[in-house]
């Protein structure tokens, strides 16, 4: 009876997390929205290294903005870096959109991001500051919704969720599901279980008075996790934080999957560094690690093949949901057949994070040091 049943308790853990992340989801995004029109001048500050998939079109994205005032500072270490061609173009194409472009190859530690914002944050006009990755395209509405929460004096900060809807071959595929099965569900049970306290670097918008109230950019110089430092730190500054409704894409290319593990290994340890207690437990929810144990515990018997078929059946509906009714990225049903496979290398990824305190970001070498501070190797 035990063996029968045994398996079954194994995969409850992360069969009960697939269902609470619907839940969570259900509650955030069907939620009923007010409509708010408060669209204050915004300076958009865009750190730049090397060329990303579609440079220009993500880009020229923040261009085409339906918001009567804003400027755009893009910021480049070295003035022999290809991306400022690029940035040169989009100037000329859109000669009245305010874009200034700051070469400043100033380090003042080893986030060599902050430190580009750091070189750029002189030249921005207005209070309300938005700090957008290189990859990033946006809709034309982006600016309109991210800024209308600040309509409320105590919010902060404001940042948001991001999705891959466009991309080929199956390295990219295994990317782009783990924003759909991880990433956003985890951000959904976190603001439940315990409120917005963090920030995602795709996309944040801060306000001049809250980013100088935690010591601004160069409060994060030293740090990995730089956009988990910034939420966090505005959070316990006591700013509210608020996640925008307006996702934002992600924009890939075809690459090897030796690169995409690289960058989920970065990922896993810049979790562990940032929230040591949170990424422990969350081993439990693990699915790839409760079929193993279903497995080991049954012998290989009906039963755990049962237990296991059963977990990914939930987890299947929980992965469609997300992807067709949440982000509507059409990652899913067309991959769900590298569904396991994402969580074994999730697993082994989570794993990894606790054996090794090295990561490669942007063809550096760092060595991650307890509380989440860099050093460069």
């Amino acid at each position: 009876m035990i063996s029968l049943v045994l398996p079954y308790i194994v995969v409850v853990p992360p069969l009960v997390y697939a269902l609470l992340t619907v839940w969570c989801g259900l509650r955030y995004f069907r939620r009923e929205r007010q409509a708010i029109d408060h669209a204050p001048p915004v300076t958009i500050i865009k750190p730049v290294k090397g060329m990303d998939a579609d440079s220009l079109a993500n880009f020229a994205s923040f261009c085409r903005q339906d918001y009567h005032r804003y400027q755009i500072v893009f910021a480049v270490a070295d003035a022999a870096d290809p991306v400022v061609q690029v940035i040169r173009e989009l100037v000329a194409l859109y000669p009245d959109t305010d874009i200034e472009l700051v070469i400043d190859g100033r380090i003042y530690g080893p986030n060599y991001k902050v430190c580009n914002l750091m070189n750029a944050y002189p030249r921005a006009k207005y209070d309300l500051i938005i700090v957008c990755d290189s990859d990033i395209g946006v809709g034309e509405s982006y600016l309109r919704e991210v800024c209308a929460p600040f309509a409320d004096p105590r919010v902060g900060l404001v940042t948001s969720l991001y999705r891959t809807s466009r991309f080929e071959g199956v390295a990219c595929a295994m990317e782009s599901m783990g924003f759909t099965v991880e990433m956003v569900p985890n951000v959904m049970v976190a603001q439940v279980l315990e409120g917005l306290s963090f920030a995602l670097g795709a996309s944040m918008a801060v306000r001049r008075e809250a980013l100088e109230s935690v010591g601004g950019f160069g409060a994060l110089v030293d740090y990995l996790a730089d956009d988990y430092q910034l939420g966090n730190k505005v959070y316990r500054a006591g700013w509210q934080l608020e996640l925008s409704d307006c996702f934002v894409e992600s924009v890939v290319h075809r690459e090897r999957l030796a690169n995409v593990l690289s960058r989920q290994l970065r990922w896993a340890r810049t979790m562990r560094v940032s929230r040591p207690g949170g990424y422990l437990a969350s081993g439990i929810t693990q699915p790839f690690l409760a079929v193993i144990l279903a497995l080991i515990v049954s012998g290989g018997a009906p039963a755990g093949l049962g237990a296991v078929g059963l977990l990914y059946a939930v987890r299947s509906c929980a992965a469609l949901v997300y992807s067709r009714l949440f982000l509507r990225d059409a990652v899913f049903p067309r991959w769900l057949w590298l569904l396991p496979l994402r969580d074994a290398i999730a697993l082994c990824t989570w794993a990894l994070a606790f054996l090794g305190n090295r990561v490669t970001w942007r063809g550096h070498r760092f060595r991650v040091k307890p509380g989440g501070t860099l050093q460069e190797v």
